[in-house]
């Protein structure tokens, strides 16, 4: 199958690149790395009517950090994040997580901006960024905006990103050299979406913990009873066990099987004994 016919054009600033997705409304999307666009294209899963490549732009590039926090250009490639001091040093978590995204040649295209502008429930970095306490800075004609990745993500492929806004950037506290983080993606293989996925960050230091379920019929889950047990320092695992299942018997509205309760259960509590350890 071949995707339905569409324009296409390159803008040179990402000022002009908004005023293009403004005018073309609902009917023009922005390109980054493609890596789930264009497959959605050729399934006709999608079909707009222009497509606006980003991929260029050099305000949405670069690795920084400052008063604490790391920012991200929304085009930082996952492959990138493999080989980044910078993240190894700030945020090692990201490292670890963009090792089990795809296989080389989507990691080498695809971009953190565009993961999280899809947010689809089963991939990693809605969950990771979530469980960070990162936040996403959206540029539109209005000017910049800035949403905690909590807040930013609706549901299932749902951001409260407009039409005629894009992803500049996103912020992502460093952590401690003390904070411990716990990651776990179960997929049937290699390189697929998760079927459950859990991220558990334990930052004493700053006093900042947090558990976080992916793959969860909806946005990242974020399990507050079992980020208490990590704020109490709690490490009993029948305590963490009972946390974490009273997180999931909680949210009702996603309607989880008893197979997939069983993969989040078991994902979050490797994830949190990992920190706990």
């Amino acid at each position: 199958m071949k995707a339905r016919n569409f324009r296409y054009i390159r803008p040179s600033s990402l000022e002009e690149a908004c005023r293009i997705l403004a005018d073309g409304g609902g009917d023009a999307v922005p390109l980054a790395g493609g890596q789930s666009l264009l497959a959605g294209l050729n399934m006709r899963l999608s079909a707009p009517k222009l497509l606006v490549d980003i991929g260029d732009l050099k305000e949405l590039t670069g690795q920084t950090h400052h008063d604490g926090v790391v920012r991200l250009g929304a085009l930082t490639r996952h492959a990138e994040l493999l080989g980044s001091e910078l993240i190894q040093k700030h945020v090692p978590l990201l490292t670890r997580a963009a090792a089990h995204i795809g296989h080389v040649a989507i990691r080498n295209r695809g971009t953190l901006g565009g993961s999280l502008a899809l947010s689809d429930p089963a991939a990693e970095w809605p969950a990771v960024l979530v469980a960070l306490d990162a936040e996403a800075v959206l540029y539109g004609p209005g000017g910049r905006r800035s949403l905690k990745c909590r807040e930013f993500i609706n549901g299932i492929y749902e951001t409260k990103l407009a039409d005629c806004e894009i992803i500049e950037s996103v912020r992502i506290p460093k952590l401690s050299a003390s904070a411990r983080c716990g990651y776990l993606k179960l997929c049937r293989k290699s390189g697929e979406f998760a079927n459950a996925l859990a991220v558990a960050v334990a930052d004493h230091a700053r006093g900042y913990c947090r558990v976080v379920s992916g793959a969860a019929n909806g946005a990242p889950l974020v399990l507050t009873q079992a980020s208490q047990a990590l704020v109490d320092n709690r490490r009993e695992p029948e305590a963490l066990r009972g946390a974490i299942a009273a997180d999931l018997d909680h949210a009702a509205d996603r309607h989880f099987d008893d197979f997939q309760h069983n993969l989040l259960m078991v994902a979050a509590m490797r994830a949190v004994r990992e920190v706990t350890a």
